[in-house]
């Protein structure tokens, strides 16, 4: 499973002209889940998400955690993430997991986030959406459990 993770100002997802998702100050994380993925890693990266020193304490040093300073939590599934991109000048999707795997592990994911923090959206699995944020630092982290 894999987690791009976006310090952000603010982002929303929009599908269809319809904000679905939104959150101020917080973390975006574009998840890809790959075939040989389970509860257990979505387990991890949830734990990881929400303690992940990110932002910034007194000092400007990355101290705080999304937990420590009570942001929101944008979660959007994007499978592209999950690409081999080593050859050619086509990326394969054989290294993301079917869409009923991938569905299921979102939404796990999901629904595990809104049980453990009180601030997640979430885009919409599967569908054509337009992601806008503003980028805080910037500060990007790939994460891969």
């Amino acid at each position: 499973m894999r987690g791009l993770l976006q310090r952000v100002r603010g982002a929303r997802v929009e599908v269809a002209g319809e904000v679905v998702g939104a959150i101020d100050q917080g973390l975006l994380v574009l998840v890809a889940v790959e075939p040989e993925d389970s509860r257990e890693q979505a387990d991890k990266l949830l734990h990881k998400l929400l303690n992940y020193r990110v932002f910034s304490d007194e000092q400007g040093k990355m101290n705080l955690s999304l937990k420590d300073v009570g942001g929101g939590l944008l979660l959007v599934s994007q499978f592209t993430l999950a690409a081999d991109t080593r050859n050619g000048m086509r990326p394969s999707f054989s290294t993301a997991a079917p869409p009923a795997l991938g569905a299921e592990l979102f939404d796990y994911l999901l629904q595990q986030a809104k049980a453990q923090h009180a601030d997640v959206a979430s885009g919409r699995f599967g569908a054509d959406m337009q992601v806008h944020l503003v980028n805080d630092g910037p500060v990007t982290f790939m994460l891969q459990i």
